[in-house]
């Protein structure tokens, strides 16, 4: 029976990360002890690494070894998506006019407008409706 061949191109993604930190093959060989030579096969698809062997891959990487499975979510992203399950419809349709606003903005107007619902939102609590006593 064939084995499947991976979905993840593996030798790839640990090329696009090393070279996104700058960091050389030479470089990971030292702080991994795996060979250079090693490190070329597994990044041009010749060899797999194992999971142990991509785990110290990973470390040299300062690197979470699920960074290298993008169909696996991170712990943050199942955060996200909960936070996200708990929000109203709403809610929702708020937030995402402000995603569609906010890609223009600079960082110093994103901080004021967080600045600024802050404010709004402490004033708010703030002045409670006090109940009203009805007199007959």
């Amino acid at each position: 029976m064939p084995k499947e061949r991976p979905k993840v191109n593996i030798g790839q993604v640990i090329r696009s990360y090393r070279s996104d930190r700058g960091l050389s093959q030479g470089d990971i060989e030292r702080r991994t002890g795996l060979l250079r030579c090693y490190l070329s096969r597994v990044e041009n698809g010749h060899t797999v690494p194992s999971l142990e062997t991509l785990a110290k891959i990973a470390e040299a990487m300062e690197m979470s070894l699920a960074d290298f499975f993008p169909t696996l979510e991170t712990p943050r992203e199942r955060e996200s998506k909960k936070a996200l399950g708990e929000l109203s419809q709403d809610e929702l349709r708020f937030l995402g006019e402000i995603k569609r606003y906010s890609s223009t903005l600079t960082d110093e107007n994103k901080r004021l407008v967080l600045a600024m619902i802050r404010k709004m939102a402490s004033v708010a609590t703030a002045r409670k409706p006090v109940p009203r006593r009805i007199s007959f």
